[in-house]
């Protein structure tokens, strides 16, 4: 490749002022290091002078490369005022030149405004995309119970064999790190309670803090965290991707319902399996509180049942039991809505994953305080 300059005829450059840089050889990619330091040389040519034309004649081979290149030069030597021309350029390198014109790709400049108002304007837009996912999420919700109804009806589409394969995948495989994560933290509310109550000589009061803790708040609050991140993610991801392969969509074109055939054995293994898992978490964290009295405050395995006996009654077991079927229908409903909502890019599920796991997270406190609002409301 090579870049001569010649002078131009001596009318035009009496008129003009200006010069005729011919460029000559193959202008490709291939020239790579060396198509850039020509490109740069057209630029230092053809600063300041008035007028600048650049003869194409001898160029054997363009690209998009050379040509955005060529396209760069020019408009850096019209940023400094210079006029430029094209001479004897072939059709099919007007095209490339054309197709693969140089642009300087600037933000457009955005307008300041006070802190305060982008603050207002934030919340609002928060504020309004909420109410909309509530509808989205009160919407959907209508869908399945009437998907679920029609399903009662003809009993003939239930599809029982994927409700009890969901029911081993959720409830079964979940019950080991409910078990362990229910000890831990019963183990560590009784250790708590211990040496804070020690100090007024009612360490004894220790077993009523679990029993009507555990029972009535955390154990169903801790499983429906665990099954919102083991589970509600799992059945965000299954649907998601079966979003973007379009087999939701070939679902659809064979005649079948997703509401009947993907969700409904999925929420119902939801709603089937926490209130099983509620219960095993109840019994596993009593259990590491009673293992942690007995080595920890000196309480033995028979006074803590008889303690327990005495502090809790069936109303408050019911509680946390009560509470867990509309917190896996929470979980399912809101799995279910994001994954559907995928779009066609592994980002586009990535953030639908977080989010439903954000989310379901979020409504689950939400819906507990709500229910121990009403709980206390009618003294139950």
């Amino acid at each position: 490749m090579a870049l001569t300059a010649a002078p131009q005829p001596p009318d035009v450059a009496s008129r003009e002022g200006g010069a005729l840089l011919a460029l000559a050889g193959d202008w490709t990619l291939s020239a790579s290091r060396r198509l850039e330091e020509q490109a740069q040389n057209l630029v230092a040519l053809g600063a300041g002078r008035g007028f600048v034309t650049f003869d194409l004649s001898g160029v054997s081979r363009l690209d998009t490369a050379g040509a955005w290149l060529i396209n760069r030069a020019r408009q850096s030597l019209a940023k400094e005022n210079v006029g430029v021309a094209m001479a004897h350029v072939r059709p099919e390198h007007d095209i490339l030149l054309d197709e693969a014109a140089w642009r300087d790709f600037r933000p457009p400049p955005v307008p300041r405004q006070p802190a305060v108002i982008v603050l207002l304007s934030d919340l609002g837009r928060s504020v309004v995309e909420s109410l909309r996912e509530f509808y989205r999420g009160v919407s959907f919700l209508g869908e399945f119970v009437a998907a679920m109804a029609y399903v009662a009806v003809h009993p003939r589409r239930f599809r029982f064999t994927a409700l009890v394969a969901h029911i081993e995948l959720i409830g079964l495989r979940s019950a080991p790190i409910i078990i362990l994560i229910n000890l831990l933290v019963g183990g560590i509310v009784a250790q708590q309670g211990i040496f804070q109550l020690l100090r007024f000589g009612a360490s004894s009061y220790t077993v009523s803090l679990i029993g009507i803790l555990v029972l009535r708040e955390l154990g169903v609050l801790l499983t429906s965290i665990m099954i919102a991140g083991r589970s509600g993610s799992a059945i965000t991801a299954e649907i998601g991707s079966m979003k973007m392969r379009e087999e939701i969509d070939a679902l659809r074109v064979m005649g079948l319902s997703p509401l009947e055939v993907l969700i409904g054995p999925r929420i119902l293994a939801l709603v089937l399996s926490l209130p099983i898992l509620t219960f095993i978490a109840d019994m596993s964290a009593l259990f590491g509180g009673m293992l942690v009295s007995w080595s920890y405050g000196g309480i033995s395995p028979t006074a803590f049942a008889s303690l327990l006996k005495e502090a809790i009654a069936f109303h408050t077991f019911m509680v946390g039991i009560i509470k867990a079927p509309f917190m896996a229908l929470v979980i399912g409903v809101i799995a279910s809505m994001d994954g559907l909502a995928t779009q066609g890019s592994a980002e586009s599920l990535g953030r639908q994953v977080t989010a439903s796991v954000v989310k379901s997270i979020f409504m689950v406190i939400v819906l507990d305080g709500l229910f121990a609002i009403f709980f206390a409301g009618v003294d139950y």
